[in-house]
């Protein structure tokens, strides 16, 4: 142990320093989404991601809005564990049979007004998967959709403009 502190001690810290964030429209987007989130929702988004049968490549994106370089969380937007206190589903991948029941359990059990976005392609239209035996397609022929973020898989970026897209449309929704 004594080793292993005086190694320590005598190397020092090695980890590089964290990068400036230079990229003006995650700045932009933020204060966008910050500001309508402000304006509907109190302050806080509260975010429920539902992975109704993908590869993963949409939930790998998804986790990179909470890392350091996006940090999402300092726009009001954060993901939690029931869809009970949730505002908005994010859901990903075509929906397998197998989770068919789930997804609407999980859309019945968001209180309202409720926001639903599908996202990547599967999500959006089943992908390579399509309609068979084993999977429903799109997100759309399970439950009601308010949004499509496109891509195989969206960038984060992307993600963050799809969700400021459906906030948008409930704002539009609630004006009239």
């Amino acid at each position: 142990m004594l080793r292993i502190l005086n190694k320590i001690q005598r190397i020092g810290i090695v980890t590089e320093r964290l990068p400036k964030i230079e990229e003006p429209a995650l700045e932009e987007i933020g204060a966008q989404l910050k500001n309508r989130i402000g304006e509907l929702f109190g302050g806080s988004l509260a975010i429920r991601e539902v992975d109704a049968g993908s590869c993963n490549g949409c939930e790998l994106e998804i986790q990179a809005l909470n890392n350091p370089y996006y940090g999402i969380e300092r726009f009001g937007v954060h993901f939690v564990a029931s869809p009970r206190h949730a505002d908005m589903l994010l859901v990903t991948g075509p929906v397998s049979r197998h989770m068919e029941a789930a997804l609407r359990r999980t859309y019945d059990a968001t209180p309202e007004p409720k926001l639903v976005i599908a996202v990547g392609e599967c999500g959006a239209n089943g992908g390579e998967f399509g309609v068979s035996y084993a999977s429903c397609g799109a997100v759309s022929n399970v439950i009601p959709v308010d949004a499509v973020i496109r891509g195989c898989p969206p960038t984060p970026l992307d993600l963050m403009r799809g969700i400021l897209e459906a906030i948008g449309k409930l704002q539009q929704n609630k004006h009239k």
